[in-house]
């Protein structure tokens, strides 16, 4: 298991309780599982480190890399 030395305290308003008590039960986990849970599931939501990718991207046959991200090769496109 990783190591668990950093403690935080934090304050729950009324709906934030009957969430956790409500997860709680629903997962069997402890308030810190969720917790833990939470960070990571926040954190993957807000995605900021740097370009964003298009996934299947460049996986196609015209056999150009950026067609899907490149501005340039949507001139003219629709006219």
């Amino acid at each position: 298991m990783a190591d668990m030395s950093s403690l935080i305290q934090a304050r729950l308003d009324d709906e934030c309780q009957r969430i956790m008590k409500q997860l709680v039960k629903k997962t069997g986990w402890t308030p810190s599982q969720i917790v833990r849970e939470g960070l990571k599931v926040l954190a993957a939501c807000h995605v900021t480190n740097g370009k964003r990718i298009i996934y299947g991207q460049g996986k196609f046959a015209s056999g150009i890399g950026d067609l899907a991200s490149n501005k340039k090769h949507l001139e003219g496109f629709g006219r």
